[in-house]
């Protein structure tokens, strides 16, 4: 009976052991993937405001995982408008890359609207030293956005409600009113350069026959 205990124990430590050394193998196969057993660099980054942005939240190049963020909190003082002070874990291989023009961005993607950092190379951007702190681009504000739509919606509204007020009929007349006196004063203009007209043909016809008479040397010969 304690042969049979001890073979049992025996058994029940070993499926233990492997079953231990099958999730350490998970483990570390999975934070290989994930990059943690990379070497990184840590980059600081500083915004206004990171639009609920959480610790872990990725860090991309061009589309490309590398890196995550690793803290989030408060500076203990404001430096030039920026209070929130997020750390970056870089990998190393991505160095060179990060070394040029770039700027840091927070950007959102997926339904549920997660926060990530963008790190644009190249667009606009300027060299920085990564081993001070960047000042990196705020999200967009969509409740920001709500406020302007909804103040232009109560523009609108208040637009409409002025038309609403006015009496398109009494409107309609005015501008017929205005429309014939638009036509009267036309025709005047019309008449008066007709008779403009007439007068400087006239004009020309005796201005021919003064330079003719010039030309001829009649034009003081009474007989």
């Amino acid at each position: 009976m304690g042969g049979k205990e001890f073979i049992i124990k025996f058994f029940a430590g070993m499926f233990f052991l492997i079953g231990l050394g099958l999730v350490l193998m998970v483990i570390f196969t999975i934070g290989k993937n994930k990059g943690f057993t990379q070497p990184k660099f840590q980059v600081e980054v500083l915004f206004r405001d990171v639009g609920g942005m959480i610790e872990g939240a990725p860090v991309r190049l061009a589309g490309v995982n590398v890196g995550t963020v690793s803290d989030i909190n408060f500076l203990e003082r404001e430096f030039q408008g920026r209070r929130v002070r997020v750390k970056l874990n870089i990998f190393d291989k991505y160095r060179r890359q990060t070394e040029q023009k770039v700027r840091f961005a927070i950007k959102t993607e997926g339904i549920l609207g997660e926060k990530m950092i963008e790190i644009y190379a190249g667009e606009g951007g300027k060299v920085v030293d990564l081993d001070q702190p960047v000042i990196g681009e705020d999200p967009l504000n969509v409740q920001d956005i709500a406020e302007v739509f909804a103040n232009a919606a109560e523009s609108f509204t208040k637009t409409s409600e002025v038309f609403n007020k006015v009496d398109m009929q009494e409107l309609s007349e005015t501008l017929a009113e205005t429309a014939r006196s638009l036509s009267t004063t036309s025709k005047e203009v019309n008449v008066i350069l007709t008779e403009m007209y007439y007068i400087s043909v006239k004009s020309k016809r005796l201005l021919d026959r003064l330079e003719q008479r010039i030309i001829d040397g009649s034009l003081f010969r009474v007989f």
